[in-house]
């Protein structure tokens, strides 16, 4: 994963595809175009963009909220 890259991420439950702006330890800045706003800046964390188990997580926090 480089600056540049174009990755596939999940927004308000469709697939969009942004470009890769910057990258931090954990948190990856993407540039998407959305019809209304062409551009724009979306955080998403590392862990989801390659799969990992951080879904997992809001799986969690339901069970807590839930008891």
């Amino acid at each position: 994963m480089n600056v540049g890259d174009r990755v596939k991420f999940q927004f308000a439950g469709k697939e969009k595809e942004g470009m890769i702006v910057r990258i931090f330890p954990k948190k990856v800045y993407l540039k998407a175009d959305f019809p209304r706003h062409s551009g724009k800046i979306v955080v998403r964390p590392i862990a989801i963009l390659e799969g990992k188990s951080a879904a997992s997580a809001k799986k969690k926090k339901k069970e807590k909220s839930a008891k």
